[in-house]
């Protein structure tokens, strides 16, 4: 199979488009022909070393974590799906090794869900890892409840744009920070935008006088001491970006494969409260380009890389 793999830690120039053999297919996994596989954060980090002091890595390592494909094959103990299915994943397993980045994926069905009907591939390939990411820390972090207000650190990110629209789903007020250029388009998910920087609490404070009820931070930076100022109960603050928060008494944010969660996303999608909105889509092949592109933090939605 083709697939994007790197042989040792580095920049852009270390991402090969090679050809590796078939992965091997377990008794509880399937086999996936990957669509679409989403981009994020955590692969570039993870081609420059950046994590390698908490996760296992194995070369030539095979990046990517987010897929949505055709399951081609299934493992003798697999029941959830048969071949044909339409499915997404976040297959992210215990060492870092076999990724996303390929044409072909050996999936275990706890990574998987089925793939919601009104997302074209490229749109279910950038749902995994940011959607779950939101889910699991809006919902089972902080336990945001209808009418409470929400306050959303980047908001026109990659996971801030589904953040955002889960909070709303659930039946919150959603505030979020983003520059000037992102607020028209965060206007139309519901969202009340906020500029971020230097007086970012006092801009808060005019849409909500008493305070917020939680917060979540997707940047880093001086967002949880900021929020803290806001927070009507300082511990319902969850962070993807400071582990610091935890000092605090929020929650930091690791995010998990969990496939009722998928499922979960899955149901938003195809019942209209949740859509991905696309930044840039790439073939497979120049990955390293989609990388540079998310590595400048500036994109409003997802990245995706198409597999032909």
């Amino acid at each position: 199979m083709k697939a994007i793999a790197i042989r040792q830690y580095g920049g852009p120039e270390v991402v090969e488009w090679t050809e590796l053999p078939d992965p091997k297919v377990g008794p509880d996994s399937v086999l996936v022909r990957v669509k679409a596989a989403g981009v994020n954060p955590v692969d570039w980090k993870i081609r420059e070393g950046l994590l390698d002091g908490i996760l296992d890595a194995h070369f030539p390592l095979i990046m990517g974590w987010d897929l949505a494909g055709v399951v081609q094959a299934v493992g003798g103990g697999v029941t959830e799906f048969r071949p044909g299915d339409e499915v997404i994943g976040y297959v992210r397993k215990d060492g870092v090794e076999h990724g996303t980045y390929a044409e072909l994926v050996a999936a275990p069905v706890r990574t998987l869900a089925r793939k919601p009907a009104a997302l074209d591939w490229a749109q279910a390939g950038g749902l995994p890892l940011a959607g779950l990411t939101a889910y699991q820390s809006l919902v089972k972090a902080l336990g945001v409840q209808p009418g409470e207000t929400v306050l959303v650190h980047a908001a026109a990110g990659g996971v801030g744009v589904l953040a955002v629209q889960i909070a709303g789903a659930v039946g919150a007020r959603v505030i979020g920070t983003a520059s000037e250029r992102n607020h028209a388009f965060l206007r139309g998910l519901g969202v009340e935008p906020v500029e971020y920087g230097d007086g970012l609490a006092d801009r808060v404070r005019a849409l909500a006088p008493d305070g917020v009820d939680a917060a979540l931070d997707l940047v880093g930076g001086d967002a949880v001491e900021v929020s803290a100022t806001l927070l009507k109960d300082p511990t319902r603050i969850a962070s993807v970006a400071d582990y610091g928060v935890v000092a605090r008494g929020g929650h930091y944010v690791w995010v998990r494969p969990d496939a009722a969660d998928l499922t979960e996303l899955a149901r938003l999608a195809d019942t209209g409260r949740l859509t991905v909105p696309i930044a840039s889509t790439f073939p497979l092949a120049q990955a390293a380009s989609a990388q540079a592109l998310s590595a400048e933090g500036r994109t409003r939605g997802k990245i995706v890389l198409l597999v032909d």
